[in-house]
């Protein structure tokens, strides 16, 4: 029986637990939301983890895949010291909750993401976890999943795969994209991004929809441009923790949209979901589909649980060590935060680490143990030489456990001073992983020597093409001819066009030392100035390429065309042929330009080997021209989009060192007319491989362009009163060509419209055709409006060519081998093929003695999925690395050259504007920039955001600021290069115009003309830029 006592006691707890709530509530009612005080915005609730019981979780967190986050009990708390980030739990059965076993269940299915039924999930118990120990409350991350924890989850669709990606702005925001969905997963804060790098292929979990984020430029009227603007038409469903849907079970959004190719226009229903048979996972996909396209205004936000596959960056990071105490940044640093991770000491008490700054700035900063640099790099920290901060660094990651708040880098090389091109080389050749050694003595061993000649019995098994026409046009430079024209009269009216390739695959046999090589290389690298091959130069530039006056070998595809430019007939096969002349394009762009007269003004005529003369060149010329035109104007006309990107070149002094640069907006012609034969190879070959081989062809797909972006571009084309179709490639490039004659008297703006263009397109990338069964939608190229592309002419610098290369011998030979069991083979090569004629013969194909032919070339030739597979997602890594060091190349020789001239004066124009920044199309770079004008010293930045007009101007006067406060103001000179008119100007201005500065103060709207100054960033003490401010005048500077 209760004691009197112990009924006061209970009383005056109820009182006090009332009198708490009721305080609670009147501070919730006075107050906006509360922002997280968690290590770097991370959510510490608990609806954070899955919906499913925990998976095992190793007691180290060592190895690739780890373990599932601690389970902590909750100790009581004080009603006060609640705060919203508590969330309540969402509640899918409304009818039940009253019901303490639903309820149970619930409140564990409530701490994933909601998915519409339980159905799909086992109940869990209730279950007490426990206690973690101090040690274990240490730890800044939580331990990784194990393997089969993770490999479960994403079966039972309560886990994803998918690529981390960092925003370079704020490393803090990151995006993960799981294949099928529609939007990218936001992944916000260090501690949600649990020690995954740029590049890592992650196991991520969903949060709740209510910690959804906002989409950026929902309701924003700032800072806007094109890719960040909000849909005019979008509506925001409210969401209260229900996943809502309509009777249904249908997604109620009036705002479908596709992105990344998956068109979500048709509403997803329940019903629907249920009629075909899918997996776990295809289930779950389809539930977050209906919530995104219910929430058009949210993005999906999420955590990493898993690191699935380790990024490339991790073993190359390039950066700047700093001979100072590694600190945990200072949000980490508040009330009750573990300082364990400062400065670390050794027994002498001296400093044992530093930390090493990368240049990128998606990766974080890192620990380096003093004891393990490089004997030279330790005796300069030691003894307190502070100019090693000054040297490019290369370092690797060796660790990065829960405990530790950075990783652990070792340092690899000492790369030397920044300041210098060649170091800057250096950097980006190891940022990228790209292989600078020489080749192998093995590798060497594979090439026949200079003395090699064609051997007879390897002509009488090919066509002898040595007396068709043939020449080579390539750059004035170029050594590695890997592509050579030929050309036939047929008929009157009808033409033989051969386009041959070198054929590599007959030197690289599969398998051998140099095979090995060249497919860890893949592509060979073309920087400014410097030149990586993927194959030794006696074979690139030797025995393999198309030397005018020399029998080679080649891979042909030919065609017979009409004037009209209908294919009437086409050859593959292997070939012998004898090129007459070199050309370069800026000879044969001469002959166009005169009208294809053989004598020209000013040119130096090539020499012409064997019976040909230079006039039966040009004449030769002239019909490829008008062919390549006729072609031209046929694959336009069938959808095809092109953009024309520029590039920038530069113009070198005796010394080798950047002294000019300049901008080709425009292909010439000459360069359009070997494409076009090019992309005409590459097409047949791709139709043949694909038909004769559909589980195991190399291919290479565009995907449609990202719907969201490409609906925002629609609208700043609106917002411009400009009409744009991009309902297809071909109607995207009708637009662009008749805007290109509309504003052909403003041809910047046009070029910052197709700038934009490009914005919406994903990038091109190598598949396996079985790794696409049954999604021969997904094959297709977007902007050549293609069903089937591969590549095929440039074996010498790319990898994935041979391999295409050696699939179609695997077809020519199951041809061959089907054409001698009929009795039918020959020499004659004008007789029908049944798979690389112009039809393929799909009843021979599939046929019992075509399949066992195709079969036995497959093996022979080494071609099947399994090899095919593993090797596209290598090659897109390779290609997309040479890239971004092609461009990371020419951004360090405009730094080098704005470093000479200290000042660049070039129009631009504004894209976005808003309080902070605003986004600056720079015209000389032919690229966006930003510029930052908030808290800067002597500078007032008004935005008036009904007229989204921003006005900048001078203080008069030094602002007024309250006694005892200190704001850090950064200076103008960081944000504005001011001259004074009464003084003499100190830029120097290399422009072809001139430019002059505008006068404070600067009234700038949208799409206003600005001139800005471009000067370089970095490369002592940090990663190499060029920064852009604006270009003014004032005479009280």
């Amino acid at each position: 029986m209760r004691s009197i006592g112990d009924n006061g006691a209970t009383a005056v707890a109820i009182a006090a637990a009332e009198e708490a709530d009721k305080d609670k509530k009147k501070r919730r009612r006075n107050r906006g939301p509360k922002k997280n005080t968690s290590p770097e915005g991370a959510l510490s609730n608990p609806m954070n983890s899955i919906c499913c019981p925990p998976p095992e979780f190793s007691e180290n967190g060592s190895g690739v895949l780890g373990a599932h986050p601690l389970y902590i009990t909750p100790t009581p708390i004080k009603p006060s010291e609640t705060t919203f980030s508590s969330l309540p739990p969402i509640h899918i059965f409304e009818d039940h909750v009253g019901s303490s076993e639903v309820q149970g269940e619930v409140s564990q299915i409530s701490q994933s993401f909601p998915l519409p039924s339980t159905s799909y999930f086992t109940p869990v118990k209730s279950r007490e976890f426990p206690v973690a120990s101090m040690e274990e409350r240490r730890k800044w991350f939580d331990p990784y999943w194990l393997d089969h924890a993770v490999e479960d989850a994403i079966m039972r669709g309560s886990a994803f795969r998918a690529k981390f990606r960092v925003n370079a702005h704020n490393r803090v925001e990151a995006y993960c994209t799981v294949d099928g969905l529609q939007l990218d997963v936001m992944i916000n804060g260090i501690v949600a991004q649990n020690r995954a790098i740029e590049g890592d292929t992650v196991a991520i979990t969903l949060d709740p929809v209510t910690n959804w984020t906002k989409m950026k430029g929902a309701n924003s009227p700032s800072n806007q441009g094109p890719e960040d603007s909000p849909s005019s038409n979008s509506k925001v469903t409210p969401v209260t923790g229900v996943l809502q849907l309509n009777k249904k079970g249908c997604s109620t959004s009036t705002n479908p949209s596709t992105e990344n190719g998956h068109d979500i226009r048709t509403p997803y229903t329940l019903d629907q979901m249920e009629t075909v048979e899918k997996t776990d996972y295809e289930r779950a996909l389809e539930r977050i589909k209906v919530v995104i396209t219910s929430n058009p205004a949210k993005r999906p936000t999420g955590r990493v649980v898993s690191i699935i596959k380790r990024s490339p960056r991790r073993e190359a990071v390039v950066g700047f060590i700093v001979p100072t105490p590694l600190l945990p940044e200072i949000e980490f640093s508040g009330k009750g935060t573990d300082l364990k991770l400062g400065m670390r000491k050794n027994k002498n008490d001296t400093i044992s680490a530093i930390h090493l700054v990368p240049n990128d700035p998606r990766l974080p900063k890192m620990a380096v143990n003093i004891d393990n640099l490089p004997d030279v790099a330790r005796e300069r920290v030691e003894k307190g030489d502070v100019t090693i901060k000054r040297e490019l660094i290369a370092a690797r990651i060796d660790e990065w456990n829960e405990e530790s708040l950075f990783p652990v880098a070792q340092v690899v090389d000492v790369l030397g001073p920044g300041c210098e091109i060649e170091t800057q080389i250096a950097a980006i050749l190891f940022e990228h992983a790209i292989d600078t050694a020489k080749f192998s003595l093995d590798s060497r061993s594979c090439v026949p020597g200079p003395s090699w000649a064609i051997p007879e019995e390897e002509v009488t098994t090919r066509r002898d093409l040595r007396n068709v026409l043939t020449f080579t046009i390539d750059p004035a430079s170029a050594i590695d001819l890997d592509d050579a024209l030929s050309i036939e009269i047929v008929s009157d009216g009808v033409f033989r066009i051969g386009v041959h390739i070198a054929d590599v695959a007959y030197f690289v046999r599969p398998n051998s030392s140099l095979d090995k090589e060249a497919q860890v290389r893949s592509t060979s690298v073309y920087m400014v100035q410097h030149k990586l091959s993927m194959l030794p130069e006696e074979l690139s530039q030797g025995c393999a390429t198309l030397s005018p006056g020399l029998d080679r070998l080649t891979m042909s595809v030919i065609w017979d065309v009409d004037s009209s430019g209908n294919i009437l007939d086409r050859w593959i096969g292997r070939s012998v042929i004898f090129s007459c002349c070199k050309l370069s394009y800026d000879l044969v762009q001469d002959v166009i330009d005169t009208g294809f007269i053989p004598y020209l003004n000013g040119s130096t005529i090539p020499q012409v080997y064997g019976k040909y003369q230079w006039k039966d060149v040009v004449k030769s010329l002239k019909s490829i021209y008008n062919l390549s035109q006729k072609l031209k104007e046929i694959r336009f006309r069938d959808g095809a989009l092109s953009l024309g990107n520029s590039k920038l070149a530069f113009l070198f002094d005796e010394g080798g060192l950047p002294c000019d640069s300049y901008r080709s907006d425009e292909r010439i012609e000459a360069c359009l007319l070997v494409e076009e034969f090019m992309l005409l190879a590459n097409r047949s070959v791709a139709e043949v491989i694909a038909s004769a081989f559909p589980d195991c062809a190399l291919l290479r797909r565009h995907p449609e362009p990202n719907l969201r972006r490409l609906k925002e571009f629609e609208a700043f084309c609106g917002r411009l009163g400009i009409e744009l179709d991009a309902s297809s490639s071909g109607q995207l490039h009708l637009s662009l060509s008749k805007i290109r004659e509309k504003l052909k008297d403003d041809p910047f703006l046009f070029n910052i419209i197709v700038s934009y263009a490009s914005k919406p397109m994903q990038s091109a990338m190598y598949f396996c055709t079985g790794d696409l069964k049954g999604k021969k939608d997904e094959w297709g190229h977007y902007a050549l409006s293609l069903p089937f592309y591969t590549h095929f002419t440039s074996p010498i610098r790319r990898y994935p060519d041979i391999i295409v290369h050696r699939t179609l011998l695997a077809v020519m030979d199951a041809e061959v081998c089907l054409k001698r069991r009929e009795g039918t083979f020959g020499n004659s090569t004008s007789e029908v093929r049944c798979f690389t004629g112009l039809k393929f013969d799909r009843e021979m194909a599939e046929s019992i003695e075509g399949k066992d032919a195709l079969l036995g070339a497959a093996i022979k030739f080494r071609v099947g999925v399994e090899v095919v597979g593993e090797l596209a997602e290598y090659f897109n890594e390779r290609k997309l690395a040479s890239c971004h060091a092609e461009d990371a190349g020419q951004k360090v020789y405009l730094w080098a050259l704005l470093k000479h001239t200290q000042v660049l004066i070039s129009e631009a124009r504004v894209m976005g504007l808003g309080p902070k920044f605003m986004s600056v199309y720079v015209q000389k770079l032919a690229c966006e920039k930003r510029i930052y004008y908030d808290e800067v010293e002597g500078l007032v930045a008004d935005w008036l955001e009904s007229t989204a007009t921003l006005v900048l101007d001078l203080y008069r006067k030094k602002p007024f600021q309250k006694k005892g406060t200190f704001y850090r103001y950064r200076p103008i000179e960081d944000v504005v290069l001011i001259e004074n008119p009464s003084e003499e100007s100190d830029a120097t201005e290399v422009t072809s115009s001139e430019l002059y500065p505008a006068a404070f103060p600067l009234v700038l709207r949208h799409l206003s003309s600005v001139q800005v100054a471009l000067h370089a960033v970095g490369g002592d003490d940090g990663p190499v830029d060029v920064g852009v401010r604006l270009y003014a005048s004032s005479y009280f500077c």
